[in-house]
């Protein structure tokens, strides 16, 4: 009888251990949801976007999302949660082709996830979605389409200023309040070497830097800012901000020196006074307003050098891009329409072979031998003479994500 007392008492012990242990787990997860952790934010509105979304639509690998009033349109492909690239393209016009190409250059050789932020005029939105869902089997990127807006007052200032929309940049740690960090890239842009590279850069910022780019001209001679500009401006030559990286936290949260008062300002409330001061004196719009601000904060941008932003400029006149010559492009700039026409054949061959490879493994490295045919036949320019730095980085891309084991990259 004293044996089988033992085992109820035993029993019940262990039953009561059980329900101290369950009410114990009930506590934890009932103060879990009090402070309301561990929730994944949803894309923020600036507080001028009204009903800024276009409402409910379905990505691919997606379950839909709902219509929310004031957020854009979420298209979620079903990557792994590893930490993401955020890359954001500001796109108006004839300009659905170009972003493209963009976008493949980045899918292509990028070994972290990506998720994509792009700005197009409304009419453009389905044919984003429609290439961009073509694209869902590869399970390597995000992306999210938005309404180009603009502060309500002094909306239509803003979206003529310079180009139609590029303005739009200026904003974007105002709209993308959720992002920490981003880079912002013109629709012209080609990676040539993998986006995780170019985002390693944020490990690089001192405590002060919130922001990198690259000087506009490496040779005085031909500089624009040290010989036109009516305004001031970072360092010798300048800055362009073709390809723009921040640290959209510390932009957020810092003060800025200003030549408008000794107050400092926060980014939300420097931009418009700034315009008001300087429209009358500014040529290349908001590319201009951001070497004034860095002008009077030159502590707060990280400098990177012209490989990672090479241009026409850069071998138009002369090879002056010494790092390119050394090392090959790593970002290609076709500004000034050089990729749709033929005063710079060397940057429209690299971006024909871009727009018109595939996805597929052997296309891909079979691209520097055809590329390189190509290029060999524009010697008689200037930037044709020195063909083999656009295929330098190009032909190590290449070699280090497709000529290695599916594992292995």
């Amino acid at each position: 009888m004293r044996r089988y007392l033992r085992i109820v008492v035993l029993c019940l012990a262990c039953g009561f251990c059980s329900l101290l242990y369950a009410f114990s787990q009930l506590a934890v997860s009932l103060e879990e949801g009090a402070g309301g952790g561990g929730g994944k934010p949803q894309a923020a509105a600036a507080s001028w976007l009204a009903g800024g979304g276009r409402g409910a639509a379905r990505g691919a690998g997606s379950a839909g999302t709902a219509a929310h009033p004031g957020r854009s349109d979420r298209y979620s492909l079903k990557i792994q949660p590893v930490e993401k690239m955020h890359l954001a393209v500001v796109a108006c016009g004839e300009r659905l082709e170009e972003t493209m190409t963009m976008l493949k250059s980045a899918i292509i050789f990028s070994i972290k996830p990506l998720q994509f932020h792009i700005f197009a005029e409304d009419q453009l939105h389905d044919s984003f979605k429609g290439r961009l869902e073509s694209w869902s089997f590869l399970q390597t990127f995000n992306y999210t389409l938005y309404p180009i807006t603009f502060p309500t007052e002094n909306a239509a200032e803003w979206k003529k200023l310079f180009k139609p929309c590029a303005s739009q940049r200026l904003f974007l740690p105002l709209i993308l309040k959720e992002v920490d960090s981003l880079l912002y890239v013109d629709t012209d842009i080609l990676f040539l070497r993998p986006v995780d590279d170019i985002w390693s850069l944020l490990k690089k910022f001192n405590s002060t830097q919130i922001a990198a780019m690259a000087p506009e001209h490496e040779e005085p001679r031909i500089g624009w800012y040290n010989r036109f500009a009516r305004h001031p401006y970072y360092g010798k030559t300048g800055i362009n901000s073709g390809v723009m990286l921040m640290n959209m936290t510390r932009m957020r949260r810092k003060y800025f020196k200003n030549d408008m008062t000794t107050v400092r300002l926060r980014w939300g409330d420097i931009l418009m006074p700034l315009l008001k001061k300087y429209k009358l004196n500014i040529t290349w719009g908001d590319q201009d307003l951001l070497n004034i601000i860095f002008f009077h904060n030159p502590d707060s941008l990280f400098v990177f050098p012209c490989q990672w932003n090479y241009r026409p400029d850069h071998c138009i006149y002369g090879s002056n891009c010494q790092e390119a010559e050394e090392e090959g492009i790593f970002i290609l700039h076709g500004n000034r329409g050089v990729y749709h026409d033929d005063k710079q054949p060397a940057f429209r061959a690299v971006y024909e072979a871009l727009r018109n490879c595939s996805f597929e493994d052997e296309d891909i490295r079979s691209l520097f031998k055809s590329l390189e045919l190509e290029l060999q036949k524009t010697v008689h320019t200037y930037c044709g003479k020195i063909y083999k730095i656009f295929i330098k980085q190009l032909t190590k891309s290449i070699g280090d994500r497709y000529d290695r084991p599916p594992k292995e990259r």
